[in-house]
């Protein structure tokens, strides 16, 4: 009797020990759906092109097999690029209390997310199961758990085989450190050093007589003659000099003489044209005006004959020798632009004149009509090339050191969210929000949500994003 004592009471033992475990892993089979819970299975396991069958157990929330419920179940192939969405549906019949069956039919093979919707007296449900034709059983695609205290993928995760990763062109990018080089394009022109103009303004008034320096354009050398002109003002300086000079014996004659010289070259009289005047002896009617610098004349006020006054600006002239380029850039472009940064010009007519340079000055200001900041870089122009007004683009290289970066493909734009799909392995693309910095044509740095050496999709994520929503929806993105 003993023997047989000890046996029932061991296998007492190892029920009662292991029914907690048995309910758990029966539990763990059940997913929650809304106010349900629900289990699938397949026959065949590995689900093929052509009639599978598909077994769903419903329960209610207390765990009591549920029946009566309405079941909708529905395969679904998204579309990819041109080709519709195809549907395999599953009509649905009770077996027995909260058992149900049916068949459905995918016509190709490839992934066909599996969706169960419920109605019944306790509400409305639904789960969405990744089924894939050759792949064995079903992943719970909507779950917050997978069971046996493993985590579920994220909402909106799909799964892609080989053949329609290659059908679609799906590619893939690292995340990594690298050195990150922004150049900003500015649209400029270019424009009058203004360093290098100089206007011509007497200080006594008077007329104009001849006129060498006579039209707009006309370059002219320092020292050369740009016109002449007759003033009773200078004339009576001339006459005072020579009269001052015949008394440079006495010591007061010197004093004299010296501000009657001084009084000539305020205004603009050259040594030399005084010592002419030494030598001759006697004042001259009309006296030759001198260019102060060499350039271009780019503004005429006056011709042959013109009467002047005083402090009047006459001409100005522009030395071409060194022009400016300035160009406009936005207000969120700023950060990026330090005065001494690399720069190159780029005459848009003419690809092959580049000019390389650096930023000579950053106006502290902003353009009222434009909102934009003007940026300025200084040119070597010495044979003359550039001309005032030219349209140019200006390229500033920043370099920004090594930064967290991703394929600027990669990156997936939904209203203010930027989503990019992780590869998460075994076919798996998972969306991952990131919040990204700054950018240049080929990558966006990553502030949050990647790490180094993540793999993420490059090419063919529309297509992905597309199913991902299908089975996540949209406002989870």
């Amino acid at each position: 009797m003993k023997p047989n004592i000890l046996k029932t009471l061991f296998i007492f033992l190892f029920i009662t020990m292991a029914s907690p475990v048995i309910a758990e892993m029966n539990s763990a089979h059940f997913q929650e759906a809304g106010p349900f819970k629900v289990r699938a299975e397949l026959n065949p396991e590995v689900p093929r092109v052509g009639k599978n069958k598909v077994t769903i157990w419903v329960q209610d929330k207390t765990g009591q097999p549920l029946g009566g419920a309405a079941l909708k179940v529905v395969a679904v192939m998204p579309s990819m690029g041109s080709m519709p969405a195809m549907y395999a549906p599953a009509e649905m019949n009770e077996t027995e209390v909260g058992q149900y069956e049916g068949t459905f039919q995918p016509s190709m093979g490839g992934e066909w997310p599996l969706t169960i919707e419920i109605e019944a007296d306790a509400g409305k449900g639904s789960i969405t199961f990744d089924l894939a034709t050759g792949r064995k059983g079903l992943r719970c695609a909507t779950c917050a758990s997978t069971g046996f205290g493993g985590s579920a993928d994220v909402p909106g995760t799909v799964r892609v085989d080989p053949a329609r990763r290659q059908l679609i062109g799906i590619t893939t990018g690292r995340v990594r450190q690298k050195e990150l080089r922004i150049t900003t394009r500015a649209v400029g022109s270019v424009t009058y050093n203004e360093t290098r103009l100089r206007d011509v303004a007497l200080k006594f008034s008077g007329w104009i007589g001849e006129l060498t320096a006579n039209a707009v354009g006309k370059p002219v050398k320092k020292g050369e003659p740009l016109f002449t002109v007759y003033s009773p003002e200078l004339l009576s300086a001339q006459e005072e000099y020579l009269e001052v000079l015949r008394r440079t014996s006495a010591k007061e004659g010197k004093h004299r003489l010296a501000a009657a010289r001084r009084r000539l070259r305020l205004w603009d009289i050259s040594d030399a044209q005084i010592e002419a005047l030494e030598k001759r002896g006697r004042a001259q009617e009309y006296v030759a005006i001198l260019s102060p610098a060499s350039g271009v004349v780019i503004d005429k006020k006056i011709v042959e004959g013109s009467a002047f006054k005083a402090g009047q600006r006459l001409l100005r002239i522009a030395d071409l020798s060194r022009v400016w380029v300035e160009a406009q850039v936005y207000d969120y472009e700023l950060p990026l632009i330090k005065v001494g940064m690399m720069a190159k010009v780029v005459l848009p007519e003419l690809q092959d004149r580049e000019y390389p340079a650096r930023v000579d000055f950053i106006y502290p200001f902003m353009e009222g009509d434009t909102h934009t900041a003007r940026v300025r870089v200084v040119l070597d122009n010495s044979d003359g090339f550039l001309r005032p007004a030219m349209y140019a683009h200006v390229h500033l290289k920043a370099k920004l050191g090594k930064r967290l970066v991703v394929p600027e493909s990669a990156v997936l734009y939904s209203g203010q969210s930027r989503v990019v799909f992780l590869d998460l392995g075994d076919g798996r693309l998972a969306p991952r929000k990131i919040k990204t910095g700054l950018r240049n044509r080929k990558w966006i740095e990553v502030l949050e949500g990647l790490e180094a050496g993540d793999t993420v999709v490059t090419s063919g994520n529309f297509l992905i994003a597309a199913e991902s929503k299908l089975k996540a929806g949209v406002e989870s993105w």
